[in-house]
């Protein structure tokens, strides 16, 4: 079970500040690093995202996945098409850097796994047949909610030119497997013991790029408050409140300032035994939502091969 989890994603970008305002308004803490930006959850002393500054225009730099058993990933890399590289200029030398068959870039590094989250209130819900909650109302006055503070990063999605070929690698080299797939356009990857349904996730595209990260939330209503007033702050494209198929997972996403998105999700499907799980391959018509509104024109647009994103 060599990958384990997700740590952060770091891009480059020409200007830090655009991506501050956005992910202090999406809820997350930011710890300035000379011109970089390190965008936290609260509650955690380590990164989601990183934003590199200064760089000529926005570009995937690297993922960080935490990771067992680093020296059997090391051996498998290269023979799954995959490279070991020295660490960028200015980064830590710890773990493994790897690059995949795409020229991908992931740091690999042994570290103990987060605390577990406590444990927030039940969301109940009536049924026919099915009456949980009584003499109350489920829903308070919208001004008797606090902004939103996502609770951990669960999962990220990238671009490559060939999906077949990069969970080949991830389940070869890294250990990890396929959850599902919508045929040859985007597949769905989790760890193999207590995961959630995905931890990465790829959709074709002419090159690699950065796709979203997704940020937990307490229950579906936080989800749905949290895109619509990120939405609102913004100003830019969103999809949302609407539910996945694969995955099962309630989502709001919100464009970012350079055409990627922001995911806001609640309630994801969870593998405990990886073994005991079979992956389905989905009809395109599932392959990014049960139910929700019109999907932008953009939304699958990886501006990182296109060029730069103009906002509407």
């Amino acid at each position: 079970m060599p990958v384990t989890g997700l740590l952060s994603v770091t891009l480059e970008v020409p200007d830090v500040e655009p991506g501050i305002g956005f992910y202090t308004d999406a809820g997350l803490l930011c710890d300035r690093v000379g011109p970089d930006a390190q965008l936290r959850c609260a509650g955690q002393d380590r990164p989601s995202i990183v934003l590199l500054g200064g760089r000529p225009r926005k570009r995937l730099h690297h993922v960080a996945l935490r990771a067992a058993d680093l020296p059997q990933i090391a051996e498998r890399v290269p023979a799954n098409g995959g490279k070991l590289v020295a660490a960028p200029e200015g980064f830590a030398e710890d773990g493994l850097w790897v690059e995949d068959p795409h020229g991908g870039l992931f740091h690999l590094v042994d570290c103990a796994a987060d605390a577990e989250l406590p444990q927030g209130p039940e969301f109940r819900i009536n049924a026919p047949g099915r009456i949980v909650r009584t003499r109350r109302s489920a829903i308070l006055p919208r001004a008797a909610y606090p902004p939103a503070r996502p609770l951990r990063m669960g999962h990220a999605l990238l671009f490559t030119p060939d999906v077949p070929e990069s969970v080949r690698f991830l389940s070869e080299a890294l250990g990890m497997g396929l959850a599902d797939h919508a045929q040859d356009v985007i597949a769905f990857c989790c760890a193999r013991t207590n995961s959630d349904h995905h931890v990465l996730a790829f959709a074709k595209s002419p090159g690699i790029g950065f796709h979203h990260a997704s940020f937990q939330v307490a229950d579906p209503d936080e989800a749905g408050r949290a895109g619509r007033a990120l939405a609102d702050r913004s100003r830019r494209g969103d999809w949302g409140f609407g539910r996945h198929t694969i995955g099962s997972n309630f989502f709001h996403y919100i464009q970012d300032p350079w055409g990627s998105w922001f995911e806001y999700y609640a309630d994801m499907d969870f593998i405990d035994d990886y073994d005991l799980w079979s992956p389905t391959n989905y009809d395109m018509a599932d392959s990014l939502a049960s139910w929700g509104p019109k999907v932008p024109d953009d939304f699958v647009h990886n501006y990182e091969v296109a060029g730069a994103f103009e906002p509407a």
